[in-house]
């Protein structure tokens, strides 16, 4: 016996319906939420601390084994 999926895809037998598309597009746009001025300012200032606090522990680390490799060789 064959399983029927949960979500279906019908048959589109005219390929790429453009309308369709757009319309689809359109819905799941609405769906977004999309986030206020001061949430989007407060979490792209925590991304840039976080790079670069990722960028300057990169660095030390690099002098780091750059200063071993002059002390061992």
């Amino acid at each position: 016996m064959a399983k029927k999926n949960e979500a279906e895809i019908p048959e589109n037998t005219s390929g790429l319906n453009l309308i369709n598309f757009f319309q689809g597009t359109r819905e799941e746009l609405e769906k977004v939420v999309w986030p206020s001025r001061k949430q989007l300012v407060s979490e792209s200032a925590a991304v840039l601390l976080m790079v670069t606090l990722s960028a300057s522990l990169i660095y030390l680390v690099d002098g780091l084994f750059a200063w071993a490799a002059k002390q061992v060789f």
